[in-house]
């Protein structure tokens, strides 16, 4: 497993295979003046699964396909089997809005994929509509259903908390892990790229701590759960009898750097190195040059000694190159 050069073990690889998306969340993409990548500028499925191959044969155990919304990747269904197919590969997961689930669960799951994170940042029909502005809850849930049909374990639900939209309505979001052994996870927003989502990342900003307290005063304790991997970003607690895990991403209140595990690789073929600095390393380059995947993996490496040691976000410095869309969170 590749350490880093602050020792950190980096077994963990993120992949974005898309900048589109089919929402429009105000604190990630703005509604006019957006700028995708070209189509032959993306990854292809088979560079996707060089890339993973490298990555593996130097110690990456951990693969999540992220966007954009790599739902609407045509050949996402290539992708995740070139990569769930890689030795040495023990988990591959996808972050999705759910909307294509009721179509894409089981073939995904067919396919290699092991577990779900879903975005659905409210319970709230008419706040869904405002915050993450395309889509229902009724398509959502939908794609919730299948993904559970189909056999994904633990289903993750991942809400970002934003003021003013929903910061009222994350104690029914908790609630549901009273009957249900999902993993329900309040995320901070975070300022990426400038801009309009930055600015409403900072004007709309709702620490983590705000949100326990206000599902404590609700919902009961809530007491601490031992997470199972350590390099786990969300600090995880249980409501009293409840079947499911509340969770609590606090990159802003409460980094969690010193423990990251975490490399990204871009749709367009990037390994940005920290999810809140512009740091990258072009590895698309060398793959449509030619390199061997031992080439690959050597570019994995230096990129790994290069990951710095967490965000500047205290000192008002965060990526400016790439918003959140880009990077796939």
């Amino acid at each position: 497993m590749p350490k880093d050069s602050h020792g950190r073990d980096i077994n963990y690889l993120r992949i974005s295979v898309t900048d589109h998306c089919n929402l429009r969340c105000v604190y990630c993409m703005p509604l006019t003046r957006l700028t995708f990548s070209p189509h032959e500028d993306l990854l292809t499925a088979s560079e996707i699964a060089k890339v993973t191959r490298a990555a593996a044969q130097v110690g990456f155990r951990k693969i999540r396909i992220t966007g954009g919304e790599p739902t609407l990747r045509n050949d996402l269904l290539e992708i995740v089997s070139g990569v769930a197919s890689v030795d040495g590969i023990e988990d591959v997961s996808l972050t999705t809005n759910a909307i294509l689930l009721p179509k894409l669960a089981v073939p995904l799951r067919g396919a290699g994929l092991s577990r779900v994170n879903i975005h659905v940042d409210t319970l709230e029909a008419e706040n869904l509509k405002r915050l993450m502005r395309f889509g229902t809850l009724e398509q959502i849930q939908a794609g919730i259903d299948a993904a559970h049909e189909a056999g994904f374990r633990p289903i993750k639900i991942n809400a970002v908390v934003a003021r003013d939209y929903n910061e009222e309505d994350v104690v029914a979001m908790a609630r549901l892990t009273i009957e249900r052994d999902w993993h329900v996870r309040f995320i901070e927003l975070m300022p990426l790229g400038g801009g309009e989502c930055a600015g409403v990342a900072l004007s709309q900003y709702v620490p983590n701590p705000e949100t326990f307290a206000r599902i404590e005063s609700e919902l009961g304790m809530l007491e601490p759960v031992v997470a199972a991997d350590p390099a786990d970003e969300s600090r995880n607690y249980r409501l009293p009898n409840a079947r499911g895990v509340v969770g609590f991403i606090s990159p802003v209140s409460d980094p969690y750097c010193g423990n990251c595990n975490r490399m990204r690789l871009t749709s367009d073929g990037k390994l940005h190195l920290c999810l809140l600095n512009d740091d990258e390393v072009n590895v698309k380059e060398a793959l449509r040059s030619g390199a061997s995947e031992d080439a690959i993996s050597a570019i994995l490496l230096k990129a790994v000694s290069a990951k710095p040691v967490g965000h500047r976000l205290e000192d008002g410095v965060s990526t400016e190159h790439r918003q959140m869309f880009q990077i796939g969170g």
